[in-house]
């Protein structure tokens, strides 16, 4: 649902305005941030003509390389970057930063932004301009990407847990093992395009220095989160190392099982080609007894066979 939030300050309070409209009526320096969810191109042109800023669409957005994701001029900050929702998804957002104004645009609303409003109006005296927000964004995204991973290692114990309870191994473990990959990826990524930003804005000429403790101690938070995605991959490494072992484990069991049977048959298979032979002279041709003989002694091949199994332990 298209939605346009113009939070202002009003009296030492923050109040939100949510027509386009409002501009005309509200004073620059009371502006603080611009939402932009899916707004449409008549909007955007309006507040680009406002603010003398240019918003970028979403392919451009992500067209736009890692090395190329933040810019900055004598008087703005424009920067990109992808915020993770809940299933994984990538959202790309474009922040601009002029005039002490923060402009966001994006296409699905989004947690961080959610939490970090809640914050906006329970501490007001917090966010005095939009490079306040746009840190305070920084900050509620990079604890959202910590919830992400403790979830995924949740998931990884989980997985680990169900292959110890296992008695066989099916090839839905490996899937699981490869979704569960590809999401400790997407998160990294996620953290690696948040260190890039941050550490561009900790370069910022015209950064408040208040922010510059604040946006020090999300750089280290970012280390300390490639510390546990990193952790998550061995984890998975070693579950699929344990994976492959047991499906080996399981193989040679099989393959066990059927070398066993085939030596177990050999004797007797030897001992009825031997009186199927069609020789004039055999001893045992005309004996009463020799079919019983020779059925006993594939019978007593079968036991010494499997006695000589079960003293070496191969069984």
């Amino acid at each position: 649902m298209a939605e346009l939030r113009i939070f202002y300050k009003d009296n030492e309070k923050i109040k939100v305005a949510k027509t386009i409209n409002a501009l005309k009526e509200l004073d620059k320096k009371d502006i603080i941030w611009i939402d932009l969810l899916d707004v449409s191109d008549k909007t955007e042109d309006t507040l680009e003509g406002f603010l003398k800023i240019d918003i970028q669409e979403d392919e451009e957005m992500e067209e736009i390389e890692m090395s190329s994701r933040y810019i900055q001029t004598d008087d703005s900050i424009v920067a990109n970057s992808n915020f993770l929702h809940s299933n994984f998804e990538v959202e790309p957002v474009n922040f601009i930063v002029k005039n002490n104004i923060l402009v966001t645009s994006h296409d699905h609303e989004l947690g961080s932004f959610n939490e970090t409003i809640k914050r906006m109006f329970v501490n007001t005296r917090n966010f005095p301009s939009g490079f306040h927000v746009l840190v305070a964004l920084m900050e509620t995204r990079v604890e959202k990407d910590a919830d992400l991973i403790e979830d995924t290692t949740d998931m990884i114990t989980e997985l680990s847990g169900e292959i110890n309870a296992k008695d066989h191994v099916d090839e839905d473990v490996l899937i699981q093992i490869k979704d569960l990959q590809e999401k400790v990826t997407v998160i990294r990524q996620n953290i690696m395009d948040k260190q890039r930003v941050i550490s561009n804005l900790l370069k910022c000429d015209f950064m408040p220095e208040d922010l510059q403790p604040r946006l020090t101690m999300v750089i280290k938070d970012i280390n300390s989160l490639f510390d546990y995605t990193r952790f998550g991959f061995d984890r998975l490494d070693y579950l699929q190392d344990t994976f492959l072992g047991l499906v080996n484990i399981e193989q040679n069991r099989i393959i066990k099982i059927f070398t066993v049977i085939n030596i177990i048959f050999l004797p007797p298979t030897l001992i009825g080609s031997l009186y199927g032979m069609n020789f004039d002279f055999m001893p045992e041709l005309h004996w009463r007894l020799g079919y019983l003989f020779a059925l006993g002694l594939m019978v007593l091949s079968v036991v010494i066979i499997l006695l000589i199994f079960r003293l070496k332990k191969w069984l």
